[in-house]
């Protein structure tokens, strides 16, 4: 291409707002995916709770704490110590390959029901390729810098 002409296949990214690209696109789609919930969910329980059809239960006998509270102990644990691995490798994302996998293998084992030796080895399984997947595919192929 010619000099100082722009081309479609040429991409320009400022390295200062880089890091904001994905968070944004994660943000629109989950917040799409809300307003879809909402619509196909939501309203349509709303309206039969109105016309006597449902009640609004808002008991908490179907509460269930351990699940509720071990995400929520499970997902502060993985922040800080994914921030605490990744000071020992700076840059390379090693802090989030490294926590990512005892956090999925955990969180799973949580809310899976009858575990046996086949959904232990699909959990694993899981914890092990997914998190390693994500990393090569953010850290390496677009270059994006993880924990």
């Amino acid at each position: 291409m010619g000099n100082g002409s722009l081309s479609f296949l040429e991409i320009s990214i400022d390295f200062h707002q880089s890091h904001l690209f994905f968070p944004i696109i994660v943000t629109w789609i989950l917040l799409l995916l809300l307003v879809a919930i909402f619509f196909l969910y939501g309203l349509p329980f709303l309206l039969a709770v109105r016309r006597g059809e449902k009640t609004l239960d808002l008991s908490v006998k179907h509460f269930d704490s351990l699940r509720f509270f071990g995400t929520i102990i499970l997902t502060i644990v993985y922040f800080l110590l994914m921030d605490y691995v990744g000071g020992f490798f700076p840059n390379m994302g090693l802090g989030f390959l490294l926590m990512s996998v005892p956090f999925m293998f955990l969180l799973s084992l949580l809310y899976v029901h009858d575990i046996d030796r086949r959904k232990i080895l699909l959990i694993s399984l899981n914890a092990l390729i997914a998190p390693g997947v994500a990393w090569y595919v953010l850290a390496n192929m677009f270059n994006i810098s993880l924990p």
